[in-house]
C-alpha cells in the first residue's frame, strides 16, 4: 500500500500504521480504516495522565533502544498513543512496531512491556495542532464525541486514544489526534 501524502506528511518519514481514508467530514473529523498491526505497549497505573505518558514513553523507548530479547535497536515510529478509559486511572501507552518487525517483534525483557495486536478497525479521528496537554486532549475528544453524537455516528464512548506525532523539540506545525473507535 502506498502512503498517502497526508500519511507521509504527518509521520515525517517515520513508520506509522497503515490506514485508508474511509470518509472525510469537513474540518471536524475523518473516518480512517486502520489495518491490523502490532504495537509495543505498557500500562501505567495510578499516575496522572502526564506522568503516565512520561513513564510509559521511557519504558517503550528503552525497548526500542535494545531492552528486548534480541538486544536489537528498533526505529522510532509514530504516533505514540495513549488509551484513556472513562473513570479509570490506568493509561496504556503504545508505540507502533515497524513493518520489518510486524511478523516477529523482539519480545520485551521488561515485564511491564508487552506486544499486542490491534485488529483492523474503523476509527474516527480529530486532528489539532500545538502542544497537547491532557486537558487539551480531553477537550478535543469531547468536541469529537459531541460532533459524532450530533451526526448520529455510533462509536465506543467509554474510551478514546490520544495520538502524538511530534518530538517535544518540534516547536511549530505540531500534529496531534484523538481517536474514537466506530461501532
Amino acid at each position: 500500500m502506498i502512503k498517502s501524502f497526508k500519511q507521509t506528511f504527518l509521520s515525517l518519514d517515520l513508520p506509522s500504521p497503515r490506514w485508508s481514508s474511509a470518509e472525510t467530514m469537513a474540518k471536524d473529523y475523518e473516518l480512517r480504516q486502520y489495518e491490523t498491526a502490532k504495537w509495543v505497549s505498557t500500562v501505567i497505573r495510578g499516575e496522572t495522565q502526564k506522568e503516565a505518558m512520561r513513564q510509559g514513553f521511557w519504558k517503550l523507548f528503552h525497548y526500542i533502544q535494545g531492552k528486548n530479547e534480541k538486544e536489537m535497536k528498533i526505529d522510532m515510529t509514530v504516533p505514540v498513543t495513549c488509551l484513556i478509559k472513562s473513570g479509570c486511572a490506568d493509561f496504556k501507552i503504545s508505540f507502533f512496531v515497524p513493518f520489518e518487525h510486524q511478523d516477529s517483534p523482539p519480545q520485551p525483557t521488561d515485564s511491564d512491556v508487552f506486544i499486542e495486536e490491534r485488529k483492523a478497525a474503523p476509527i474516527f479521528v480529530r486532528s489539532f495542532g500545538g502542544f497537547a496537554s491532557p486537558e487539551k486532549y480531553a477537550e478535543e475528544a469531547e468536541v469529537l464525541a459531541r460532533v459524532l453524537r450530533n451526526r448520529g455516528q455510533p462509536f465506543h464512548e467509554d474510551f478514546f486514544y490520544t495520538a502524538g506525532y511530534d518530538s517535544p523539540f518540534k516547536l511549530f506545525n505540531r500534529h496531534n489526534e484523538v481517536w474514537y473507535f466506530k461501532k
